[in-house]
């Protein structure tokens, strides 16, 4: 009797066990899932601000209004100086125009960077098409090395049919600059004899890290 009851009590803990473990799985997996997810709603929608990414130059309408488009340029753990070249452009709503960041790599080795986006206000970023930009691709500068990175974008003329957005004077686009660290080859991962393996990245020891 008593070796029934145990193993039943073994049973249940399995089918417990195994009940948890799937659980704690699922959530991991629906964890990793909200991130595109979540990027893919925001670039639909210009939700918290995110621009969207145009195919083509814009070939519509264009209406008989200004907009004051502002840029703002800001770095987070990255030694480089960013900065939009020109402060803020006026453009007709609907019109491509293009604008330029500059960035100069402070450092004394290659660093690799990406820049994360939005624009203020917030609502605006589902008007706010962006045809080409530095932001779509990591940028990797050498030792004192300057680039010159244009974005070109235009703003829908939709934005007008927007109860909150039809008065609209100005929008900021703003930038933010931060490090990628290159993942090292398989090859070299492992330390040579004698070495120590209390290693850090590249980049956390490059930038003091």
């Amino acid at each position: 009797m008593g070796g029934e009851l145990s193993k039943s009590r073994k049973l249940n803990n399995g089918i417990v066990a195994a009940v948890c473990l799937a659980f704690f799985t699922g959530m991991v997996g629906m964890a990793y899932a909200a991130v595109p997810l979540y990027k893919m709603f925001c670039q639909v929608t210009g939700y918290g601000g995110t621009t969207q990414r145009a195919e083509k130059q814009y070939a519509g309408r264009v209406l008989d209004r200004d907009i004051t488009i502002r840029f703002d340029a800001n770095t987070n753990g990255i030694p480089w100086q960013f900065e939009p070249v020109a402060r803020s452009v006026t453009i007709k709503i609907g019109e491509t125009t293009q604008a330029h960041y500059s960035a100069t790599n402070k450092f004394d080795r290659p660093i690799t960077g990406r820049a994360s986006f939005n624009v203020q206000p917030e609502m605006a970023g589902a008007y706010f098409n962006k045809v080409e930009c530095f932001c779509f691709t990591d940028t990797t500068l050498k030792p004192g090395e300057t680039l010159d990175m244009p974005v070109v974008f235009y703003v829908d003329p939709d934005i007008v049919n927007v109860p909150e957005l039809k008065d609209l004077k100005t929008i900021t686009l703003s930038y933010t600059m931060f490090p990628v660290e290159k993942k090292q080859p398989v090859a070299s991962s492992a330390p040579a004899a004698g070495s120590s393996t209390n290693k850090v990245s590249d980049t956390e020891a490059s930038l003091g890290g």
